[in-house]
């Protein structure tokens, strides 16, 4: 199939570290793992794609940044799907979002929660970084949004996206290809790695606890996930996950009843006992700590 992406740079590319340039990715390949039967998870920089392609198209989930869409469609054509026909994007983010202009401009439609169009549309601050995030370009956003759930057929599967309110934002979507029985989970799982709790767009660890419960409610021993970050997951793993940040809420939680401040609870150190294992990675030990606190304290 004539690939009609439209190449070009999204002017708010926004990493927690800044904007970064066309140059950074030009060593940046995209690894596609077979997930199940026409269900794929492609690995690139930013947040991994799902990818669903058969007799209906191609579809992704989520688009990582702009000057890998190209890399990305190529990957889609090589998995043998063809032009992007369906976005959806598991939140707002832009190692999420950031190649939304592109696969819209080669006529994808991107569906996403209605907070996800509203955040793109605005300038946002995420304080724990101070940093300030303009506004996307109108061309980026979603043309659907929804505020609880959809579904959709496609490739001969019932599709359904589930709202998780407030968990890594106020956005976030879980997409469950039923008839495959795999999930996307976007950056409510952080598999193997302390999550983002993104308190700026009202995210909560409560939500993310809740959003693991929620998908592994829906499993059995053979269901696969796609993380937003990390490889790819057993229900085993995000068990795992769930149980360390269950503990981790608890003990903060404990120190909050005790009157502690943030920065006190900071001192305690009262995630020291996973830090080895999961505090290598975008969220260090002590962000992680500062952000679960700022969510308990709400």
């Amino acid at each position: 199939m004539r690939t009609r992406l439209m190449l070009g740079l999204t002017s708010s590319l926004v990493l927690s570290t800044g904007a970064l340039a066309q140059d950074d990715f030009a060593d940046v390949e995209i690894q596609t793992i077979e997930v199940a039967d026409g269900l794929y998870m492609l690995v690139g920089q930013g947040g991994n794609i799902g990818l669903s392609v058969g007799d209906d198209g191609a579809m992704i989930v989520d688009t990582q940044f702009a000057p890998l869409s190209e890399k990305i469609q190529a990957a889609v054509n090589a998995a043998g799907g063809g032009d992007v026909a369906f976005v959806v994007n598991t939140h707002w983010h832009g190692d999420h979002t950031g190649g939304n202009q592109n696969f819209r401009g080669g006529g994808a439609t991107v569906m996403a929660h209605d907070n996800v169009k509203a955040r793109m549309s605005t300038d946002q601050v995420r304080e724990i970084f101070a940093q300030d995030i303009p506004a996307s370009p109108p061309d980026s956003w979603p043309t659907i949004t929804y505020p609880n759930r959809m579904t959709f057929h496609w490739n001969g599967n019932a599709v359904n996206i589930i709202h998780v309110q407030n968990a890594h934002t106020d956005g976030d979507s879980l997409v469950h290809f039923t008839n495959l029985n795999a999930f996307h989970m976007g950056d409510t799982f952080f598999n193997g790695l302390y999550p983002f709790v993104d308190v700026s767009s009202d995210g909560s660890i409560n939500g993310i606890i809740a959003a693991a419960e929620e998908v592994l409610s829906r499993s059995d021993a053979q269901t696969q996930i796609i993380p937003g970050h990390g490889p790819l997951a057993s229900p085993d793993d995000l068990r795992r996950d769930h149980a360390v940040l269950t503990m981790v809420r608890e003990s903060i939680q404990s120190l909050i009843d005790q009157g502690m401040s943030e920065d006190e609870v900071v001192t305690a150190n009262p995630t020291a006992q996973w830090d080895e294992a999961y505090g290598g990675g975008f969220m260090n030990p002590e962000t992680f700590t500062r952000l679960v606190y700022q969510s308990l304290s709400r």
